[in-house]
């Protein structure tokens, strides 16, 4: 209920695996899997776009302690996506795991496997590969239509009508509207008409990709990976290995990190492979290059933004283009493009008339891209509210209050979010919080402090969404256990984020216990109950309501078993906690008592499994300002303070909620200032490793605040919403737009390096 003290829900609680994870303790794949198995490696294509002649492994073959080795011969012809999302499956089918024609430089050739890593690096020197050169498309504007296609086989396919041709290089196409935008700009005497361009982010998690995979003694293959989709990954190795999902296993230890880079089967079909074909134990661990070369990195997306307003400011139409590059194949493509505009527009319903969203997402022979955090979303609030800021200068208005005049507020609905309603939203609290927080009216003037340096502020809000509507499932198995306490099963995968934690503490305020009192299991495709995965900011809105509604039956349950002891109909009792009362106060038994019975003479199950998928996805929305020092005689660009306030309903664990909102501040930082992906003319990205690619460190991030504004979203769990993705979304805008004031230059192309700002002021005069 709104406004109510819980027990456990709402309050600071130890993520259950902290101390376990500071001491060193095993925890990871490489920590919990047999060191003694075979090495893999891929042998990787020098080439954008070649087809191979011919491949000659005799000699590495040869190689003392070299057990096998694969080509594109030796793998199943059957095509199949990556891309971890629940079926049927938007992104086409546009992978073998080994192809005769590789479409990157970093695209898989051969695969080698043995005894050691030294016996493997060896012979994938020895390898003779023969290719036929060919033209790459590298330019996402000259891919669409091209007469170079990065697809030609006619075994591609797409499986849901996502607009993808892959005879015209053509991953997804739509448009989609309300309203005539055309004739209500034309009727603006303000219209912001501009391009933004953000790039192919990696996502930089500690741990690189890796998978341990084994049969087990029932002849079926048993696979350990750091993923966020243990249900997922079992189809697409059924898919790609073409075998039944019923001989697949699949279980997950903790993972370093994930950030949606391991919403893709990024490393798991190459071992798989190995393993089906030798029946040996095999893994491959991704080197930190391959990470960055060869994996699931964000989406770069060019986006064209028409805004029109009034000259007071009230915002009329908004106009949405959409150009994103999946790069050689389709993984993620159809499905993170929507974001880009579904979830920018709709921040400005407020006042809004028209809108008009549309997109194409193009093939090009660069690394394949993929999911991370945000999902496009990122993409487009960068290239809106970057828009409404320079609305906000060229009519001269506090930026802060334009949002405050045209911002969607509570209650209304949102015809650009597939007309769903903003049923809990705290915006307007978030902006009038941040102001107070950040200090709005000191800082956003700008400041000469002498010394070339001048201080400047911007501003940005964000929305994102609580899962995938009508889509996502979550789904939990409780059951009591001996002494009374609970065992808790989950799907979806703990990446760091702590759900093993947020959601035991929605078990334990339903069951009235400590968090201490729920032991929490997940997540295994054999023992855990189905679900999704950990991705679309998902697992406490969908997940933690299934797990309130397994524990409602369970109570249920437990209730009918005292009935007995009591012997009394169930209805005459209440559950309390560590006991179950009579109602009349005539008797009460103890929990421990209860789960003693329910092992010994009992007809009555005391374990319940609850699915849930939502019809809504509530968004949480997001404020967030950035203060900067530009060194106008370098062009650096330090941040100093960044102040946010999130509406996340009801944060179920404020601490977690904080690091979470912390953490996707720092890789927003990152991304609007620091990490740069660049190619070469023949499609060899640079930046490959972090000697090239620059994330930011805690000295980076300046000084952080961090608050909540809560609501209460009555379709989740305790009023819950989502916090894991919205948190990354405000830093580009807001720095975008401090480093404009201090400088008068816009900067549309992320990241805004030195370079770049000195350049700018220099071609400014």
């Amino acid at each position: 209920m709104e406004g109510k003290t819980y027990q456990s829900v709402g309050q600071p609680v130890r993520k259950k695996d902290a101390m376990a994870l500071l001491l060193g303790k095993p925890a990871y794949v490489d920590d919990v899997t047999p060191r003694d198995c075979l090495v893999v490696k891929v042998l990787r294509s020098p080439h954008a776009h070649a087809l191979i002649e011919e491949i000659d492994t005799t000699a590495a073959m040869k190689v003392p302690g070299v057990a096998a080795i694969f080509t594109y011969r030796d793998v199943p012809q059957k095509r199949f996506t990556m891309a971890g999302q629940t079926y049927p499956e938007p992104s086409p089918y546009d992978r073998l795991i080994l192809d005769q024609r590789v479409r990157f430089v970093g695209d898989a050739a051969a695969i080698v496997a043995g005894e050691t890593e030294q016996a493997v690096d060896r012979a994938l020197k020895l390898i003779r590969v023969r290719y036929q050169v060919l033209e790459a498309v590298l330019d996402p504007h000259e891919a669409l239509d091209s007469p170079i296609l990065v697809h030609p086989e006619d075994s591609w396919r797409s499986l849901c009508p996502v607009g993808a041709d892959n005879r015209r290089n053509l991953c997804a196409s739509e448009t989609c509207s309300d309203g005539d935008v055309d004739q209500v700009l034309a009727g603006c005497p303000c219209v912001v008409d501009r391009v933004y361009h953000t790039k192919a982010c990696n996502q930089a998690m500690m741990e690189t990709f890796r998978t341990y995979t084994e049969m087990d003694p029932y002849g079926r293959l048993h696979v350990v990976s750091s993923t966020q989709i243990v249900f997922h990954v079992r189809r697409i190795l059924a898919n790609a290995l073409d075998i039944p999902k019923s001989k697949i296993h699949v279980e997950k230890p903790r993972i370093g990190g994930g950030f949606g880079a391991k919403q893709t089967v990024v490393a798991e079909v190459y071992p798989a492979l190995v393993t089906w074909k030798t029946g040996r134990p095999a893994k491959m661990i991704y080197s930190r290059e391959e990470s960055q070369i060869a994996a699931s990195p964000r989406h770069e997306m060019e986006v064209h933004v028409r805004l029109g307003a009034t000259q007071d400011g009230v915002i009329r139409a908004l106009d949405v283009y959409t150009l994103s590059n999946t790069g050689a194949y389709g993984e993620h493509g159809p499905t993170t493009v929507g974001l880009s505009g579904h979830k920018s527009i709709p921040l400005y319903t407020g006042n809004l008339e028209a809108f008009r969203f549309a997109y194409d997402v193009v093939y090009t022979n660069r690394q394949s891209a993929g999911a991370y955090r945000g999902y496009g979303a990122t993409q487009g609030i960068f290239a809106v509210e970057s828009a409404v800021n320079e609305l906000a200068d060229r009519l001269g208005m506090d930026p802060v209050a334009l949002r405050e005049k045209n911002m969607v507020r509570e209650g209304q609905i949102m015809p650009a979010y597939y007309n769903e309603p903003a049923s809990a939203c705290a915006l307007d609290k978030c902006m009038e919080r941040c102001k107070e927080l950040f200090g709005w009216e000191e800082k956003f003037p700008v400041r000469d402090m002498g010394n070339g340096k001048v201080r400047a502020a911007g501003v940005a809000m964000a929305m994102q969404g609580s899962g995938i509507s009508g889509v996502d499932v979550g789904s939990a198995t409780i059951k009591l256990s001996d002494e009374g306490f609970y065992n808790l099963s989950i799907g979806a995968a703990d990446m760091g984020t702590g759900c093993d934690t947020i959601l035991a503490q929605i078990a334990a305020e339903c069951l009235e216990c400590s968090v201490d009192n729920i032991a929490v299991f997940g997540a295994d495709s054999d023992a855990s109950p189905y679900d999704s995965g950990s991705y679309a900011s998902s697992t406490t809105y969908v997940t933690g309501k299934a797990v309130e509604q397994a524990c409602a039956q369970l109570k249920e349950q437990i209730c009918a078993v005292a009935a007995q002891m009591l012997d009394c109909p169930a209805g005459e009792l209440e559950f309390a906690g560590d006991r179950v009362r009579r109602l009349d106060g005539g008797g009460e038994v103890a929990l421990a008592e209860i789960a003693a019975k329910s092992m010994c003479g009992n007809p009555i199950a005391v374990q319940a499994t609850s699915s849930h998928t939502s019809p809504v996805s509530p968004p949480p929305f997001m404020v967030g300002m950035a203060q900067v020092e530009v060194d106008k005689e370098t062009g650096s660009v330090e941040v100093l303070d960044y102040a946010a306030v999130v509406d996340c309903g009801t944060p179920i664990n404020p601490n977690l909620a904080r690091v979470q909102t912390e953490g996707g501040i720092v890789q927003g930082i990152g991304m609007a200032l620091f990490e740069d992906v660049t190619y070469n003319e023949k499609g060899r990205l640079l930046e490959n490793s972090f000697l090239q690619y620059k994330i930011p460190t805690r000295l980076d991030m300046g000084h952080l605040k961090v608050e909540f504004a809560p609501s209460y979203e009555p379709s989740g769990p305790f009023g819950a919403k989502s916090i894991g993705e919205i948190v990354i979304n405000t830093p580009s805008p807001a720095i975008a737009q401090a480093v404009f004031r201090a400088t008068g230059v816009w900067h549309r192309e992320l990241p805004i390096t030195p370079e770049k700002v000195l350049m700018g002021m220099k071609d400014r005069g």
